[in-house]
């Protein structure tokens, strides 16, 4: 028998619509698009995941997260200056820009240009969605059991993917 709700080990199809406090839509998937995820995986953020339990197909649901149950508040210590001749010279650096950086141990970062003088850069570490709330309005599209090699490997395999 098919799965009726969502738990974890399923292989969850949605679409949702993301805004913040102001309304302003900052993301959505469709149903031609739909976000595709592995329940209980932590590939989503905790309080859309703990929401998302126990829904079952074509339910609708509309889910406020907070900070600390999506990409955690805003951290003032996240920001740090670089001298100007850290970036490459044919990058055009400018406030809102973002960049991946990595530190010594090959850990990627991503970030975001605060500011830029003629001496340094300003640089944000924070998630650009730190601080903020999220509202989700979601619909459960599908359900089906995952496989074992996505059990094994923590995310769902799109047709004609392969080895990742």
């Amino acid at each position: 028998m098919a799965p009726n709700k969502i738990q974890d080990g399923l292989v969850v199809s949605v679409q949702y619509t993301l805004k913040l406090d102001d309304g302003e839509i900052i993301d959505e998937s469709t149903a031609d698009d739909p976000l595709l995820y592995l329940h209980g995986a932590d590939n989503i953020i905790p309080g859309l995941e703990r929401a998302l339990t126990g829904m079952a197909v074509n339910e609708t649901k509309h889910v406020t997260v907070a900070p600390a149950d999506a990409y955690g508040e805003y951290d003032e210590d996240a920001l740090e200056s670089f001298p100007l001749g850290f970036f490459p010279e044919d990058l055009e650096l400018e406030p809102g820009l973002m960049l991946d950086m990595s530190d010594e141990n090959g850990n990627l970062f991503e970030a975001t240009i605060v500011d830029v003088n003629e001496d340094e850069v300003l640089v944000d570490f924070n998630h650009p969605l730190a601080g903020e709330t999220l509202h989700f309005d979601i619909k459960v599209l599908a359900l089906r059991e995952a496989t074992p090699e996505e059990l094994a490997h923590g995310h769902p395999h799109l047709p004609g993917m392969h080895g990742h």
